[in-house]
């Protein structure tokens, strides 16, 4: 038996009936025995003190703003409304927008576009709120002062919370859209044929409007179209080798947790991403574009192996891989029977406290 697989009974059969007990046990389990959560835990501290070193060294950061004036926006839209609100955190809004408006130039994740959503509702919160208040004064006269690197006219703001009558209105019925889901099935052989880069831009425009927690959308596609680049990346993951080579685009999402002040929010990029992701290769479908959703598991050589190869930041993390092309009509696709509504829905479960564990 391999020096590996003795570690690994030992770990499952001595270790983990004790370990799993209490929190503090499993704390020395990985402490001790198991490096598995290693690159999480750094990955996720020096996203931690990249977001803090950027605020208190006045930097731009982009996924600063666009929380605090998310969270302005839901200030907004309450019912009885107070006179005043968001106290605690106006007047840090303010200054990262204007550290934000000194930088747009430098292009990336600070665009005119966030600068005009942010200009407006800042705008909309001053209208709204006590501006003579001593805690929101401030805020307002540096605001006032700024000097706008974009088109800002604080009569007219059109980047601002609506009421759900004025929204966007389809007419895309339930039937509709469950035959889209059901038309989007993992393909894993394609026609080798090139795949317009702007079918696949007009995917993710309209990904960009799946939930993102306060707005941040921490994530980026890695996209690689160019033939070697591409089987370079599709030979790294284990569950595709068979076919790697016949995907015409590989695409790797890649999560930021430079986006957060708190490691409570550490599987946001799971969770934001992977909500984008199912909007995009339902975008694609209707493009005419199929795709394969391919799973990238936590195997440490095989995260090194891929940041090594396509350049990886300190605060970044592979999420997931996607392929993307037109559709083989004779390829195969497996059945893959779903659950029910009846065994994925518990309706009113509350846990009785009293009923022990």
């Amino acid at each position: 038996m391999a020096l590996y697989d003795i570690k690994i009974y030992v770990q499952n059969n001595w270790l983990l009936p004790i370990v799993h007990k209490h929190p503090k046990l499993a704390d020395l389990y990985y402490f001790l025995f198991s490096s598995d959560f290693s690159r999480e835990h750094q990955k996720v501290l020096k996203g931690k003190y990249m977001h803090l070193q950027a605020l208190k060294e006045k930097k731009p950061n982009a996924f600063h703003l666009r929380r605090q004036v998310h969270r302005i926006e839901k200030g907004l839209i309450m019912k009885n409304r107070r006179s005043v609100f968001a106290r605690d955190y106006i007047g840090d809004t303010v200054k990262n927008y204007e550290v934000l408006s000194n930088h747009v130039a430098a292009g990336g994740d600070i665009d005119t576009e966030l600068l005009k959503w942010a200009s407006n509702v800042l705008q909309a919160y001053f209208d709204a709120v006590d501006t003579s208040h001593a805690e929101i004064k401030p805020a307002y006269e540096q605001f006032q002062a700024i000097q706008h690197k974009i088109d800002f006219n604080p009569k007219q703001i059109d980047y601002v919370p609506y009421k759900r009558i004025q929204g966007t209105k389809s007419n895309v019925s339930y039937e509709d859209f469950l035959k889209l889901t059901q038309q989007r099935r993992s393909v894993r052989y394609f026609q080798q044929k090139e795949v317009p880069y702007e079918l696949i831009e007009k995917a993710v425009s309209a990904a960009t409007y799946s939930p993102s927690a306060c707005n941040r959308q921490p994530f980026e596609f890695r996209i690689f179209t160019d033939e070697q680049m591409k089987n370079l990346v599709g030979a790294i993951p284990m569950g595709i080798r068979p076919f790697y080579q016949n995907i015409p685009v590989m695409i790797l999402l890649v999560g930021k947790l430079s986006a957060y002040l708190s490691e409570r929010d550490r599987h946001v990029i799971y969770l934001d991403g992977g909500l984008f992701s199912m909007s995009f290769v339902l975008a694609l479908e209707t493009l005419g574009l199929s795709s394969v959703t391919i799973n990238w598991p936590d195997i440490e050589y095989l995260e090194q192996k891929m940041e090594n190869l396509i350049g990886v930041a300190d605060d970044e993390r592979v999420l997931m891989c996607i392929g993307v092309g037109f559709a083989d009509p004779e390829g195969g696709i497996p059945f893959s029977q779903k659950k029910t509504p009846d065994q994925l829905l518990k309706r009113n479960i509350i846990r009785d406290a009293n009923a022990g564990a």
